[in-house]
């Protein structure tokens, strides 16, 4: 019971680090590119999680064989997840991206029954719908003009999305066999290696290569950057496993969406965007859909074991 307790507190803590990085993203966006923030934040990442090892704060004990095993999650999240979200923003518009993405929960529930066979209740299904209606709500209302869909551009922010529900479903599995720190090192190796790699092919067709470490001398994205590096990738990471090790990967998914309503409500706080009352419906529609996930299955243990106790 206490490690659930402690499961669903990293979920929340990773929601909140996820929820509030879209502000510090947008700070880095105005100095670098996307790539080059990417490549920036996992090389930030890399080096802490190095600095942790080196300063014998956390052990690692890993083979070649278990770089292979873990390779895929890696590849998965944050290698494909946020290279298909890169360029399927380029395509699309965020409000597309924004919905497309909302349906990770469901994603991740189809494969959580099939390879992990999760058992969810019929109201614990239905909790996941909700709280995906509530984020595609939100998005609908607010940019009811939605631009016309680009296939290409759809096509791979839904790449994204099964990227993410295939890392939740890969991740439950690999946290029974490895210590979470093992995991976490392995993506941010591949995180940097794959976003580095991209980058600086980029700047080299371009001719730009002397710029590429440019970003680092402006202050603000010094800031944001290291909050975008240490919380939102290497210590999200740490979380997302921790979480899953403890938790159902479709219990812990429906956590993005709340992701979002955080995202908004920072927003709202810090760039003083107008909060309509279709946030706060929206919100309300999430809200019970992550608590029906997550508790409703509880709630149908709990009858079953007093009817036992009662027949005894």
């Amino acid at each position: 019971m206490l490690q659930n307790k402690k499961a669903y507190l990293a979920a929340l803590l990773y929601t909140c680090i996820i929820g509030f990085s879209f502000l510090f993203v947008k700070l880095s966006l105005t100095v670098a590119s996307p790539l080059d923030t990417l490549a920036h934040r996992f090389t930030i990442s890399l080096l802490v999680a190095i600095l942790l090892i080196l300063f014998k704060k956390i052990r690692l004990n890993i083979t070649f064989k278990d770089i292979v095993v873990i390779l895929p999650i890696a590849v998965l999240y944050p290698a494909l997840f946020f290279s298909f979200q890169v360029f399927g923003l380029v395509y699309t518009s965020s409000s597309e991206a924004g919905i497309i993405q909302a349906t990770i929960p469901i994603f991740t529930l189809v494969l959580a029954t099939f390879f992990l066979k999760e058992h969810t209740t019929k109201w614990q299904k239905i909790s996941i719908v909700i709280s995906v209606a509530g984020v595609i709500y939100i998005f609908v209302m607010k940019d009811l003009n939605v631009e016309g869909a680009n296939i290409k551009g759809v096509l791979l922010i839904l790449l994204s999305a099964l990227s993410s529900a295939g890392y939740n479903v890969l991740a439950r599995k690999l946290t029974k066999r490895y210590q979470i720190f093992e995991l976490t090192f392995i993506m941010t190796i591949i995180g940097c290696v794959v976003f580095n790699s991209m980058a600086i092919t980029n700047h080299i067709t371009n001719h730009t290569l002397s710029r590429y470490f440019l970003p680092f001398t402006n202050e603000k994205f010094l800031v944001a950057i290291l909050y975008l590096g240490i919380l939102s990738s290497l210590c999200t990471s740490f979380l997302s496993n921790y979480a899953l090790s403890k938790i159902e990967a479709s219990k812990m998914s429906v956590f993005s969406n709340l992701a979002t309503l955080i995202t908004m409500i920072a927003g709202v706080i810090f760039l003083h965007e107008k909060l309509h009352y279709f946030h706060v419906v929206g919100a309300i529609i999430i809200v019970i859909g992550i608590i029906g996930t997550n508790f409703s299955g509880n709630i149908k243990n709990m009858s079953h074991s007093k009817v036992k106790n009662n027949a005894g």
